[in-house]
C-alpha cells in the first residue's frame, strides 16, 4: 500500500526528525511503501500551510491510500480543522493512521471512530447547538443563559 507521511514542528527548536523515526517504523511494520513525506515547520494555527495543501492536493489525485501522522495535533490547527481535513481523506478514499493516537481508520473500529469523530465535527459546525450547550452549561452553573449588557466601565 502506498503511504504519506505529514510531519510538522511549530517551531525552530523542533526537528521532524523525531516525528519520522517513529513513523517510519510504523510504516515498515505494516509493509507500506513511502511515496512521499510533506514537512511544515510553523505553526499548526496558520489556515494556509504548503506541506498540508501540497499533501491534500496529492491525495486528491490518488498518488497514495494511506496517510501517517505521529498525532493528530500535527494535523488540523483546531479540532474543526482537524476533522475537516480527516472527512476529505475519507471522501477520497485514503486511510489516516495517528501514531500517539493508535487511530486506525482502515479496520471496523476505526471507521467507527471516524464515525464518531464526523458526528463531533457536525456539532461542531452547527450554531444552533453550540449556542443551546452554551446556554444549557450557564444554566447548570447558576448563571443568567444570556450575555449581560456591555456598560462603559471608563466614569
Amino acid at each position: 500500500m502506498k503511504a504519506a507521511l505529514y510531519l510538522r514542528v511549530s517551531t525552530l527548536d523542533q526537528h521532524p526528525e523525531t516525528q519520522r523515526y517513529d513513523l517510519l517504523q510504523l510504516v515498515q511494520q505494516r509493509g507500506f511503501t513511502i511515496v512521499d513525506e510533506y514537512v511544515d515547520r510553523l505553526s499548526g494555527s496558520r489556515a494556509r500551510r504548503p506541506g498540508l495543501d501540497r499533501m491534500l492536493s496529492d491525495a486528491r489525485r490518488g498518488r497514495f491510500q494511506v496517510l501517517v501522522v505521529w498525532s493528530f495535533d500535527r494535523l488540523g490547527r483546531s479540532v474543526r480543522h482537524f476533522l475537516e481535513v480527516v472527512d476529505e481523506l475519507q471522501h477520497i478514499n485514503v486511510e489516516f493512521i495517528s501514531f500517539r493516537e493508535n487511530v486506525d481508520s482502515g479496520g471496523a473500529l476505526g471507521r467507527a471512530m471516524m464515525v464518531i469523530l464526523g458526528a463531533v465535527a457536525e456539532l461542531e459546525r452547527n450554531p444552533d447547538y453550540r449556542e443551546s450547550a452554551c446556554r444549557h452549561a450557564s444554566r447548570q452553573a447558576g448563571r443568567p443563559a444570556h450575555r449581560p449588557a456591555q456598560t462603559d466601565r471608563r466614569s
